[in-house]
């Protein structure tokens, strides 16, 4: 089973429906220039995408479902039917969202159970507080992500806020599961401060898989 190296570049290869690089030929390309580049391991949403990408490179892939609904705050991964898509698509980890939200009915403790399990797959925990990572390590998970720090109404913040290196560092000194940061790391300096404050590996995405995102930000910079 493909576990994620320590110390490893994750790159996230997404992209969504209105970006020119949507589809799973781009984000199988945009996976093997990662791997080429030094990337241990890809994070991918989607059966399509996670296909094309375990097609193209013998890397761990962190497979998730994006499920958005209205009424519905979860959407990373909601429930079993999600996580059983992503494995059958190639999948060697399941991400979902570990926060205590409302995800549409399943309750969390038995969804990891059952991917743990029933899909014989390790639990790729994303977490907003440390609180929440306390508790998706008390579950059993396999990895605890800061993925959601920052994206959530408690903990919302902007971009320019820069990543929680201090969530990152609490949940490494607390945590049995390997703690991955995830979230903002906009710089490779800022990735390597992670793994200096107890991270196992980090996940970048934007600011590698994402030119348009770049584009923009060094068009505001030159229009000021």
């Amino acid at each position: 089973m493909r576990t994620i190296p320590k110390g490893a570049l994750v790159v996230s290869c997404q992209a969504r429906a209105d970006n020119p690089l949507h589809g799973p030929v781009f984000m199988a390309a945009m996976a093997a220039a990662a791997r080429d580049g030094g990337a241990g391991a890809i994070r991918a949403d989607g059966p399509d995408d996670i296909a094309a990408i375990r097609s193209a490179v013998d890397l761990p892939i962190v497979g998730i479902l994006k499920r958005f609904r209205d009424d519905v705050p979860v959407y990373i991964t909601p429930d079993f039917a999600a996580a059983e898509t992503v494995v059958a698509a190639g999948a060697d980890i399941v991400a979902l969202d570990a926060t205590p939200r409302a995800r549409g009915g399943e309750d969390l403790a038995g969804l990891v159970a059952a991917i743990r399990g029933r899909l014989a797959r390790p639990v790729f925990a994303d977490v907003s507080t440390l609180t929440e990572g306390l508790a998706a390590d008390a579950l059993g998970v396999d990895y605890v992500a800061t993925t959601l720090a920052g994206y959530t109404d408690e903990t919302r913040v902007s971009r320019e806020a820069g990543p929680n290196l201090a969530l990152v560092a609490a949940l490494a000194a607390r945590c049995r599961a390997p703690v991955v940061a995830e979230g903002r790391f906009d710089t490779p300096e800022l990735a390597a401060a992670a793994l200096a404050a107890g991270a196992h590996a980090v996940v970048v995405g934007t600011m590698i898989t994402n030119p348009r995102e770049i584009t923009r930000r060094f068009a505001a910079a030159l229009a000021c």
